[in-house]
């Protein structure tokens, strides 16, 4: 999975709207839109308060195997 599919996919698991997420991390939906599109990746400060709020590692998310 890509970077793009697994954000998506955490935060659907997590219940989570893009715009509940983008608030958490402080950016706006539009941006959680572009990064789950595959359209734009985040800086490593947003990757890792993504990730954090995911409940998962940037290692994780950039990876391309879905994890258990």
């Amino acid at each position: 999975m890509s970077f793009a599919d697994n954000v998506k996919r955490l935060r659907e698991e997590k219940g989570l709207t893009q715009a509940e997420l983008a608030g958490q991390v402080n950016v706006a939906q539009s941006m959680i839109a572009q990064y789950e599109k595959g359209l734009k990746v985040p800086t490593i400060v947003t990757g890792v308060a993504l990730a954090r709020k995911l409940g998962t590692t940037c290692e994780a998310l950039v990876s391309d195997k879905k994890e258990d």
